[in-house]
């Protein structure tokens, strides 16, 4: 029974962040007058349906996405037009495009909303371990570190000259860094200095990939159940700076999997999404927040592929145009949206080859 409810909550989310996606085409195609005839979240056959206005507002069968059905333009036939003054077709490409920018944006903006109402709440260590005190909390052997005699419980303060504030401030300067850092220290409320070699290691990333970077061999004072608090200006940033990560995080991972850096088998699908917003939710409400804000930014991210059928396909579709003062020939527009949706589908199933081959037969 526990784990319906969490399946629920996963639909939940979801269907929220699809939401907020499609609300960002609707709102503001309905700005440029452009006629929504319907509003879906989910595909397939519409189980609850209202009319409010011109718009059907409906909840479809299959709860993997969601569309906004402008007038003058269809998916299922790309080459079906209309020209009256509220159909999509008639709006000049500037404001087509604009149409189409506007959901991933409302993705991100979601996103910045989602980090920022955490960082007020108080974030868990999963959310912003980059944002503790620079306190040290360990001091690796035969380091540059040690040597230095930095210990437990010194507070960097400055480093090369720069203000630190929070940890992940130290990897950063570092890396900036020669060969040698300068560090200012607060030990028993004292300032004192040290300065200290710079020694290469080699780390696995985030895409398991081997990396070199600088360390000077400390890790954080953690504290078990530790939550960082911020106040509004620290919550803003720390939501810009998060949303930013997110997507750069997400771009890398596209750009890795495409030239063949990391294997197509991290490719997940619907399942190990829910898997993993379920796993998140398990832990408490402002660990499903951060999964949502993560999600959401992928949505955007992706959404922005220059893929047929997706938004980024069609905003390049209508960059043509604009350059070029024509529409883009009608055969190869359909056929290159034909090509978009069989590639979607073909990463849809191998996602869910992966994911039942991840989850239910590897374990």
């Amino acid at each position: 029974m526990e784990l319906v409810i969490y399946i629920l909550l996963a639909l939940v989310a979801l269907s929220v962040l699809v939401f907020f996606h499609e609300l960002g085409h609707f709102s503001v195609a309905k700005f440029f007058g452009v006629k929504i005839e319907r509003f879906s979240i989910g595909f397939g056959k519409v189980l609850l349906k209202k009319q409010i206005g011109d718009t059907e507002w409906v909840i479809s069968a299959i709860p993997l996405g969601g569309y906004v059905k402008m007038k003058g333009q269809d998916d299922s036939d790309p080459l079906k037009k209309n020209y009256d003054p509220d159909s999509y077709t008639s709006k000049k490409p500037w404001q087509r495009i604009l149409i189409l920018l506007a959901g991933p944006f409302a993705n991100f903006l979601l996103a910045f909303f989602i980090y920022f109402v955490i960082a007020l709440y108080g974030a868990p260590l999963t959310a912003a371990s980059g944002y503790i005190k620079p306190v040290v909390g360990k001091v690796a052997p035969d380091t540059p570190a040690q040597r230095a005699k930095l210990q437990v419980g010194d507070e960097i303060v400055e480093l090369n000259g720069k203000k630190v504030k929070y940890w992940y401030e130290i990897g950063d300067f570092i890396q900036e860094s020669n060969s040698s850092v300068k560090l200012k220290i607060k030990r028993d409320n004292k300032i004192l200095e040290l300065q200290l070699d710079t020694k290469e290691d080699s780390f696995r990333n985030e895409f398991n990939e081997t990396i070199k970077r600088k360390i000077i061999g400390i890790a954080p004072y953690v504290e078990k159940g530790m939550i960082v608090h911020f106040n509004v200006i620290e919550a803003l940033k720390y939501a810009y700076r998060e949303t930013i990560n997110a997507a750069l995080f997400i771009f890398k991972g596209v750009q890795k999997v495409t030239t063949g850096e990391v294997d197509s088998k991290n490719i997940g699908g619907a399942l190990t999404i829910f898997d993993i917003i379920i796993k998140f939710a398990q832990n408490g409400f402002v660990y499903l927040l951060f999964i949502m804000a993560l999600i959401s930014v992928n949505l955007g991210v992706l959404n922005l592929l220059p893929i047929p059928a997706l938004d980024g396909g069609h905003i390049m579709f209508n960059l043509y145009e604009l350059v070029t003062g024509r529409e883009l020939n009608e055969k190869v527009y359909y056929y290159l949206t034909l090509l978009g949706w069989a590639f979607l589908l073909f990463i849809m199933f191998f996602g869910l080859y992966n994911d039942i081959n991840r989850i239910f037969i590897k374990g």
